[in-house]
Order: structure tokens, then C-alpha cells, then sequence
């Protein structure tokens, strides 16, 4: 026991000398040779003496070293807290060096020894006078670290001094001392409102974000502070540090929830574009007073969207999610998609990131699709990712799923079901079952897959398989009685027991459909009762209830078997079961009205199980918070008030215009009376928005708060309804005081006179997108310029290095000379590879797609999802209708009438347009004029025009061609046929066959492919039909009528195959009919496009039974 304790010592010996050494301590030769018990007391008791001995010695040199040498330990995370005597002596040490670095340590240590810093609160006080500002500060931290509620008034005091200190530091440290004294006294709080209110009014940046911070603290709800410092706040925001950015935009969302009014209502309009809500005459504005009013944003609503909008290219992840999270609660539904590129950006950041950012965009994804289905391969699954940072992925594929993308989703399903995650692989087919839920099309796809999963060697995956096909055939039972007997086939195999408790449920709940099967497997557990799970036992009793209901005759005694074995369970849930449905079932004197009751009780239609996302309800927090990503209401949570129904009154925010005020504005960037200053200002915070406001007649005070906004002219590429919108709301925002116009009307007059050619210009450009036709020239050029500057404004908002402190005169290079960069930009864009990865969305506009040099583009139309062979080449159809539709009835089209058909010929404008034909006539008595395309939807609507017909006499006829990209979409294609004065909207539907081009391969071939597409990829259906129609003939007819498909040479006589693929993508499609019996035909259907699979069979079923 002597020797254990002995070499205990002497180990413990060693670790001692260590950690001497470590703090800088010299051991000495006695130590190190006495004995190991002794040895350890000694060094303990000479430990850091080295260090007092320093700090106590007279030479500054000494001091100094041993203050580094303790700062040290400190940030290794050591306890230095027995130095504390000899540190706080040196506090009023007049080496400002070494005054440093005792601030530093009594910060750390001031709480845990406050009656020794009480000791030298004098010195404190007097360096709160020492004319270094770092000095200063340091002492007010220190003095605010003291937790004794004796020293609030010293901390009051001094916390008010330093709010009106002359150094901006030592303000930013008031700002953070406020919030240690209310935790200490809440009593304070009156007086550190008095503060809050004084630093809300300071101009420095570095001041700003720590009195929000503080604001946030001591009194979140007291709004009316923030009236005055909003704009002020809005225009600082961009050069705040980043920390102080998310708070401020945390607290400036909060701020315009209770005073601007909801951008979304659906019955308001959008009138930012209209002058006259400034312009309009008292007469007109009474008049249209009975009108609905449309909605009109508050300039100061626009000015914090627009002024927020460059911080989405922050490099800080945090105040990227704030903007995102400030636009989803604030902006127009129609701008918050500009958030979606920043968030994606995030995605390439380490998990923790990724997990927090995935959260967010699930939660939005459900409510808005449309925003992150362009960048949906951005969430594809990789193989390094966490499981749940896969699981969110994978909730956010299943969000974006619609018809036009399903069958990529579930293609991307299959592979994540092989996943050695089984974890994974389990979430992986819970979603299909929600895709099939969702999406009707897609939903026997999913079961039959989901059935050809139950024979996986794994049990998870099949386990799983069983409860997402219960909850499917639940919706519609009566359509699947073969699943549930193939269920009952797999039953022996299946030890999984939530799997085998879901089939026993399935055949009691439907157990009238397989009324041979459902006794059999109640005798197999019955076998097997005492060996099985509860919650198996528990559908066992349910089970027998339900047969002995419906079929009492066959399961009267196996019924009577189980309960009797289920009454003397270990399991008391199971006893009291057994009990009750033995009382409900077997009728006797005592419980005769129950059991009438029976069949109506356990033979109740049950309804349909609804799967949702785990996220739909996660909106009601605000994004971005801690309560929303734990799904449960944190402490100090604050949450986003509604929308108020009428705005309060915008006043409160005007600042009165002071001299002061002017002559600090240079610094800033604003609008002073000098001419030099202003154009050199220009150079970085103006941007063309800006110069049309300035125009008009704007004040200089408020014109602070448009300034900020001109970080967006280098980063970000904004459509012209944003321009327009946010320029004319900057005018509002200008005209709202009319006390500064005089101060800057000269200037803005000249200013007006020089910019209004160029906007002029600018405006119309957009314009000129509506074709893209190559006859025109003009319309070509003008659109080609637009794109030219959509990729580079692209191009440069996309980059993670952009930032946004470019220098004045770089600036001014970029917008004086246009036509240089545009050429570099294009080229750029010919070659870079991350417009080809996640961050590109599908070319789904003709100007991305102009861009792309045609070597390049050629790469690309070679390129499948599918591995085609090369044998395989485009056919002439196979037969072409001549069936036209109606497009314009003349009585519509004011005489103009229009038909359309499907000429069923590769289009010549671009490989992945359907060809349409179409026939106008002129039925009027008068020359219509100027016949064209005009605007169309979707906006992505890919449409090559035909050339504007100048003139169409009376009575005569003319046929157009025209080629449109429906995306492999039955979608219809949305426009407007124009003349000389009218539109008129039209919409062109086609059927699902249209979308294919024939093919012909060699049978080999059609095996080989349809191989490859198989399981999901593959529908089937059984049809009748007329005996004198199983030939050749009467089947290929109708196929070729339903689709533009090409015939295969086939070897059998009973089946006949046809090809095709699909005119977007060019994805194969396989059509095969084969004849069985006297009247009866199976029609499969292989395809990668599941949804249009199922769309096809559809139609291919209806002209066949009615051949």
C-alpha cells in the first residue's frame, strides 16, 4: 500500500514540475533530487512564485514579461486567479503596455476576486480620465465586471460618462457595460433607457451595432426610439461590423412588422411605377377615393430592402441568413427569390452551416417551391455528408417535387434506398410515399416500386416499404388488392415487427377483399402467438375480432384460440385488449347493446393518413432563430407581431434638418452643396437608381438614406420592374420633406439634364425581349446587349471573393465604359464550369442560352441522362393528324381568327422546340396590320416568334410557323397574338404525344434500352379490346395518332414496339403492345420521365379500347 501510495507521488511529482515549467517557473537542482512525497509539496508551494516575484520586482521589463507570461496562461485556459494581489497592484503602473495587459487579466478575473478589485476601484475611476481611449474602455469593462450591487451607482455614472466620450470605442464599450449593469440591477432601467436613447442617436458605426444590442436587452419593446435613428440605422448598416449587422437586421425586421403595411396582400396592386401618387391633382385624387386603392410600399420599407439587399454578398454566414430571413418576412413575394442564390452559396460551407441553412430553406421550400427548384441538384445527397444534414436534403427534394420534375427526384430515390445509411435509406422511402401522395400521376410508380423493395435483403427497407405502401393503399384500397395478397405472400420472411404489424392491419382492415387469404394468416399467428412482439399480438387480437365479424363460419375457433391465449398475457395491454373485444364480439345477456355495435365500431371507415413535412409548422417562428431550429419556443425568443391594417404615421421618422448634420454628411457619402464632393461621393455610393431620384427634386438630409444602396450596382443583377420599383419609391421617399428641396434644387436640375438620355435608353431595352426572332435585327441586337448584361451582372454577384469596397475610381471605369466588359463577361461565360454545376439553374430563357458559344452548346445537346446508343437516330413520323385546334375564335379576335396543329417535324429554330403550325384569317372587311407575339408566360416560356406580319388583307389566309419549349411539360404555353391596336391572349395546350420526336433502333437496341428502364421507370395496364383489331394495323394507327412515335421491327408476331424521345431532353421512350389471348393487349411504357409515362399510358389505353 506504502509502495502504490509512493509511486502515486512521485508520478504526481513529474506532472507538477511539468506544469511549473509550463507557467515559466525554474526548478532548481534541491527540488528535483528530494524525495518523491516531498519533492510534490514543495513545487506546489513555490508554484508561479517565479511570476510574484516578477510582477513585485521594480524593473517595468520584469512586469511586463511576467503579464504576457500570465496573459498566456490565461488563453490556454490555466488558472492564474492566485496572481490576483500581485496583478491588481500594477493597475495604476504608468507603462501603458503593461496597464494593458492588467485590464485584460482583472476583466477576467474581476468576478470570481471582487472584494481585492473593490480595493482598487480609485484607480479604476481615475483611469476612466486617462486620455488613452483604450485605457479608458478598459476600465469601464473592468469596473462593470465587478458583479456587487454596492458599486451600481460608480457604474452608472461612469457607464454616462463614457456614452459622451469623444473616442468611439469608448462609446461601443458603454454600449456593452449597459447590458452587464441590467443583468445586475434591473432597477436601472429607466436611466439606461436615457443612455440607449443618447447612443442610438451616434453616427459611428462602430457605436451602432452595441446600442442595438443593448436595445434589444434592457427594452425591446420600446419602438419610439428607434423612429428617428431607422433610416439612419438602414444606411449605416452597411458598414457596421458584422456581428452588430445581424443584430441590427434582427431588430429592423421586428421594427417594420409593427409600421409598414403587408406587401402581400393578393388583392392590392403594385403601383410603385405610378408618378401621379405624387403628381395627381386634389380633383383626381377624390375621384378615384371610391376606388381600390393599390398598394403603395413605404419608401422606408423599400429603403431597408434595398439597403439590406448587398449584404446577401457578405463572406459572414450569419448576416447572409439574417438578409435572407429580414426579405422572406418583409419583401414583396415577387422579390424574395433574389435571397435564393446567397443561401445556396452557404451550402459549400462546413455541416454545422449546412444544417442550420438547410433548416431554413426546408421551411421555405414548402410554402414557395418555385424558389430553390432551379438549384434543386444543389441538394442531391452526397456520400460525406452527415445523416442529418441527408435527412434535410432529402425533406427539401420532396418539398420541390412537382410533375415536371418527379421522375428526376425518384430516380435520385433509387440510389439513396442502396444506401448503407439505413437510417437513410428508411427517410429515403418515407419519401416516396409523400411524392405519391402528392402526386397522383406518379402514385402507382411509387407503389410498384415500392413493392419490388419488400423483396430487399434488408429488413430496415422493407420494414419500412410495409407502413409507407399501408399508408398509400389507405387512400385508394379498392384499386390494390394484389399488393395486399403479395404482402401476405412475403408475411413468413418478414421479422421486422412494425412491418408485420402493418400487413396483420392491412388484412383486417381490408379484409373483405382477400377473403381466402386473411383466415390463413390468422392460423399462421396463431401458431406464433406467444413468440411474437406486443404490438404484433395486439393486430393479431384485432385481426381475429375482424374475421370473426365478417367471417365467423371459418375463424370462429381460431378467434376464440387467441383471445384465450391473449387473456393470460404477460403483457397487461394485451389482457385488458382481449378482454374488451371479447365483450364487444361474442354476444351474451350482460353486453347485448354493445355488440350491435361491433361492426360499426371496429369496421369504421378509417380515414386517410396525411403525410406532410415535419417542417410545415415551423413557420410560425421567425427564420433563423433559435426556436426555430429547435422547433420549440426559446428564452428571450421575441415574435414577429402581424402586419398592421393601416400603416401608422410615416412622420415619426423625419429628422429635422440641423447644420451639424450637413456638414458631417461628406463622410458618409452625401449630398452636400459642393460640387466636388458630390461627384467624387458619386463614384461609389450612387448608382443610376439613385441619379433618377436625385433628379427629381430630393431633399439632402434624407438622401442618406438611399446612399447605402449603391453597393448593389457592382454585385447584383436586379430584373428592371426591381429598378423602376425601387427608383420611384426613393422618389416618394425623397418627396416625403419638402423642407430641404430648395437646398438642392439647382443641383439636381444639371444632374436631371445629364441623366436623362442614358435612363431613357435603359428603359427601353427590357422591352426588346419579348422574340428573339433572327429576321429581326434589331430586336436580336438590343437582346443580346440585355443578356450580355444579366451574365455579367451574374457572373459578378455569384463570386464568393466579390466584395463590395471597390475604389471610387474603379467604380467609375466600370459604368463609363459599358462595352468592355460585357465582351469579357461573355467570354468568361463561355468557359466557366460553375455555370454548369449547382449554382446554375436550367437554361429556361432564351438570353441565357444565347450566351454559350455553339462549340459548347453542342457538348451539351450530347450529353443524357440515359446511355443511348448510337445506333440510334431520329425517324420522319409515322403518321401526322390532321386535326387542328382552335386558337382565336374570329368572334374573340375581333375578326382575327386562328387554328393550330401539330406538324409533328424536328423544329428548325432549336432541336429542343416542338414545331407548331399556325393559320391566321382575316374574316373582317379591313386589313388588320402588324400581326406578332407579344408578352408570354410563364416568364421562362422559351417561344421563337414568327416574323410580324405587316399586313393581312380581308378574307385572305396566311400560315406561320413557330417554335415553343415546353420543357417536357404538358404545361400550356401562355401569349398574347397582337395587331395593330388590340391583344389578345391565347394559350397553346399540347398532348402529351407531341412532346416526342420518332426514333428507330434495331430490336436489340429496344431490349438493351428497356433493360436500363426498369422498376420506377416502368407502367404498365392490361386493356380489352375487339377481336378484329388484334393485327398489325389497327394497333400501329392509333399509337401513332396518341404519339409521334417511330415503329421497331419486331420478331414476334403478338408484339409490337414503338420509339421515341422526348423533344427537352431527349429521354427515350419505349411503347410496347403485345397481344395475349383473343382480346386482350398489355401496353408497357419505359421511360425515365415517369410522369409522362403514366400521362402517355393513359392515352394510349383509351384510343386502343376504342379502335
Amino acid at each position: 500500500m506504502l509502495s502504490m501510495s509512493t509511486n502515486n507521488l512521485s508520478y504526481s511529482d513529474q506532472g507538477g514540475t511539468d506544469s511549473a515549467v509550463e507557467v515559466g517557473q525554474e526548478t532548481t537542482p534541491t527540488s528535483s533530487n528530494a524525495g518523491a512525497g516531498f519533492g510534490l509539496f514543495s513545487v506546489d508551494f513555490k508554484k508561479n512564485e517565479d511570476l510574484k516575484e516578477m510582477l513585485e520586482s521594480n524593473k517595468e521589463s520584469l512586469k511586463l514579461e511576467a503579464m504576457k507570461r500570465v496573459v498566456g496562461l490565461i488563453a490556454k485556459g490555466k488558472n492564474a486567479s492566485e496572481l490576483f494581489p500581485a496583478v491588481v497592484k500594477n493597475v495604476a503602473s504608468k507603462n501603458i503596455e503593461l496597464k494593458k495587459l492588467v485590464y485584460v487579466y482583472l476583466v477576467r478575473y474581476a468576478e470570481e476576486q471582487q472584494d481585492l478589485a473593490l480595493l482598487s476601484i480609485s484607480t479604476f475611476q481615475r483611469a476612466l480620465k486617462d486620455p488613452n481611449q483604450l485605457i479608458r474602455a478598459s476600465a469601464l469593462r473592468v469596473l462593470s465586471s465587478i458583479r456587487v450591487p454596492i458599486i451600481v451607482p460608480i457604474m452608472m455614472l461612469a457607464i454616462k460618462e463614457a456614452a459622451s466620450d469623444m473616442s468611439p470605442y469608448v462609446r461601443k464599450t458603454s454600449a456593452h457595460a449597459i447590458q452587464k449593469l441590467y443583468s445586475l440591477d434591473q432597477d436601472q432601467k429607466e436611466l439606461l433607457i436615457e443612455v440607449i436613447e443618447k447612443l442610438l442617436k451616434d453616427k459611428s458605426t462602430l457605436v451602432a451595432g452595441s446600442v442595438v444590442m443593448a436595445f434589444e436587452e434592457v427594452c425591446p419593446d420600446r419602438i419610439d426610439l428607434i423612429h428617428k435613428n431607422y433610416r439612419k440605422l438602414c444606411n449605416l448598416l452597411v458598414d457596421v461590423e458584422e456581428w452588430g449587422q445581424v443584430v441590427i437586421i434582427s431588430m429592423l425586421t421586428r421594427y417594420a412588422r409593427t409600421q409598414f403595411t403587408s406587401p402581400w396582400k393578393e388583392d392590392g396592386v403594385f403601383d410603385e411605377h405610378n408618378e401621379r401618387a405624387f403628381y395627381e391633382s386634389d380633383e383626381e385624387k377624390t375621384r378615384d377615393e371610391t376606388e381600390a386603392k393599390p398598394y403603395m410600399m413605404d419608401p422606408d420599407h423599400r429603403l431597408l430592402l434595398r439597403n439590406t439587399k448587398p449584404l446577401l454578398q457578405s463572406r459572414n454566414t450569419a448576416v447572409v441568413m439574417s438578409v435572407a430571413q429580414l426579405y422572406w418576412h418583409l419583401a414583396p413575394k415577387n422579390e424574395v427569390s433574389i435571397v435564393t442564390k446567397s443561401l445556396v452559396r452557404l451550402l459549400r460551407s462546413h455541416r454545422e452551416v449546412q444544417y442550420i441553412v438547410l433548416q431554413n430553406i426546408a421551411t421555405m421550400s414548402i410554402q414557395r417551391k418555385g424558389m430553390f427548384e432551379p438549384y434543386m441538384k444543389s441538394f442531391y445527397v452526397r456520400s460525406t455528408d452527415a445523416t442529418h444534414i441527408k435527412s434535410l436534403k432529402l425533406e427539401i427534394l420532396t418539398s420541390l417535387a412537382n410533375e415536371a420534375n418527379i421522375s428526376t427526384i425518384l430516380r435520385e430515390f433509387q440510389t439513396y434506398v442502396k444506401s448503407q445509411d439505413k437510417q437513410f435509406a428508411a427517410g429515403t422511402i418515407q419519401a416516396i410515399g409523400r411524392c405519391a401522395t402528392n402526386i397522383s400521376e406518379v402514385t402507382d410508380t411509387c407503389l410498384n416500386g415500392l413493392v419490388l423493395l419488400l423483396s430487399n435483403r434488408d429488413e430496415t427497407v422493407v420494414a419500412e416499404s410495409v407502413v409507407v405502401i399501408r399508408k398509400l393503399l389507405q387512400i385508394q384500397p379498392t384499386q390494390h388488392s394484389d399488393i395486399i395478397k403479395h404482402m401476405a405472400k412475403l408475411f413468413d420472411n418478414i421479422t421486422v415487427p412494425m412491418a408485420r404489424a402493418s400487413i396483420l392491419w392491412l388484412m383486417g382492415e381490408y379484409c373483405e377483399r382477400v377473403p381466402k387469404i386473411a383466415p390463413d394468416v390468422l392460423r399462421k399467428m396463431a401458431k406464433s402467438f406467444t413468440s411474437e412482439e406486443d404490438i404484433v399480438k395486439l393486430q393479431t387480437v384485432n385481426l381475429a375480432a375482424k374475421l370473426y365479424l365478417t367471417n365467423s363460419k371459418q375463424t370462429k375457433l381460431l378467434t376464440q384460440y387467441i383471445l384465450n391465449l391473449g387473456k393470460y398475457d404477460q403483457n397487461y395491454d394485451i389482457r385488458d385488449r382481449t378482454r374488451f373485444i371479447r365483450q364487444l364480439i361474442v354476444p351474451n345477456d350482460k353486453n347485448g347493446a354493445l355488440s350491435k355495435y361491433a361492426h360499426r365500431i371496429l369496421l369504421a371507415p378509417k380515414p386517410a393518413p396525411v403525410l406532410e413535412s415535419a417542417y410545415k409548422d415551423r413557420d410560425r417562428y421567425q427564420l433563423g432563430t433559435l426556436s426555430h431550429t429547435i422547433n420549440t419556443k426559446a428564452s428571450g425568443y421575441l415574435e414577429l407581431s402581424d402586419w398592421p391594417a393601416v400603416a401608422p404615421d410615416q412622420s415619426v421618422r423625419n429628422v429635422e434638418v440641423i447644420e451639424p448634420v450637413k456638414e458631417w454628411a461628406p463622410s458618409l457619402g452625401k449630398t452636400v452643396k459642393s460640387k466636388p464632393a458630390k461627384s467624387s461621393d458619386d463614384k461609389f455610393y450612387s448608382d443610376s437608381g439613385e441619379e433618377e431620384e436625385k433628379g427629381s427634386g430630393s431633399s439632402s438630409s434624407e438622401d442618406g438614406s438611399s446612399s447605402s444602396s449603391s453597393e448593389e450596382s457592382g454585385s447584383d443583377a436586379e430584373s428592371h420592374v426591381q429598378k423602376n420599383s425601387s427608383q420611384t419609391s426613393e422618389e416618394s421617399d425623397k418627396s416625403s420633406s419638402q423642407s430641404e428641396k430648395s437646398s438642392s434644387e439647382s443641383d439636381s436640375e444639371k444632374k436631371e439634364r445629364k441623366t436623362k438620355t442614358p435612363l431613357q435608353k435603359k428603359t427601353v431595352k427590357p422591352t426588346a425581349k419579348d422574340c428573339d426572332s433572327d429576321e429581326n435585327g434589331n430586336v436580336a441586337k438590343e437582346a443580346n446587349s440585355s443578356s450580355a448584361e444579366e451574365s455579367s451582372s451574374d457572373s459578378e454577384s455569384d463570386s464568393d471573393t466579390h466584395t463590395d469596397s471597390d475604389s471610387g475610381t474603379e467604380h467609375k471605369k466600370k459604368t463609363k465604359s459599358k462595352a468592355k466588359p460585357k465582351v469579357e463577361v461573355k467570354s468568361t461565360k463561355d468557359v466557366s464550369l460553375l455555370d454548369l454545376g449547382d449554382f446554375t439553374p436550367a437554361p429556361v430563357t432564351q438570353h441565357k442560352s444565347s450566351v454559350l458559344s455553339p462549340s459548347l452548346l453542342g457538348d451539351l445537346e450530347g450529353l443524357s441522362l440515359s446511355n443511348v446508343s448510337s445506333t440510334i437516330q431520329l425517324s420522319g413520323p409515322a403518321f401526322v393528324p390532321e386535326k387542328s385546334h382552335d386558337l382565336l375564335h374570329r368572334m374573340t379576335g375581333k375578326g382575327l381568327s386562328a387554328q393550330y396543329q401539330f406538324p409533328r417535324q424536328p423544329c428548325l429554330y432549336q432541336p429542343t422546340m416542338v414545331s407548331v403550325q399556325i393559320s391566321l384569317t382575316n374574316t373582317t372587311d379591313h386589313p388588320l396590320e402588324q400581326i406578332h407575339i407579344g408578352d408570354r408566360s410563364p416568364t421562362g416560356l422559351n417561344i421563337h416568334c414568327f416574323n410580324t406580319i405587316e399586313c393581312l388583307e380581308p378574307e385572305a389566309s396566311v400560315t406561320v410557323f413557330m417554335g415553343i419549349d415546353f420543357n417536357d411539360s404538358t404545361q400550356a404555353a401562355n401569349f398574347q397574338l397582337c395587331t395593330k391596336e388590340d391583344h389578345f391572349s391565347v394559350s397553346i395546350q399540347p398532348a402529351i404525344g407531341e412532346l416526342l420526336l420518332p426514333i428507330t433502333m434495331t430490336e436489340l437496341d429496344f431490349r438493351k434500352e428497356q433493360g436500363k428502364l426498369l422498376g420506377m421507370n416502368e407502367s404498365s395496364a392490361t386493356i380489352t379490346m375487339a377481336a378484329e383489331n388484334m393485327t398489325s394495323q389497327p394497333i400501329s394507327r392509333p399509337v401513332a395518332t396518341v404519339a409521334n412515335l417511330g415503329m421497331v421491327p419486331s420478331s414476334q408476331d403478338n408484339v409490337h414496339r414503338f420509339a421515341g424521345k422526348t423533344a427537352n431532353s431527349g429521354a427515350v421512350v419505349l411503347v410496347t403492345v403485345e397481344l395475349r389471348g383473343e382480346s386482350t393487349a398489355l401496353i408497357t411504357i419505359n421511360t425515365e420521365k415517369s410522369v409522362m409515362g403514366s400521362m402517355l399510358l393513359r392515352d394510349l389505353k383509351l384510343a386502343l379500347a376504342q379502335a
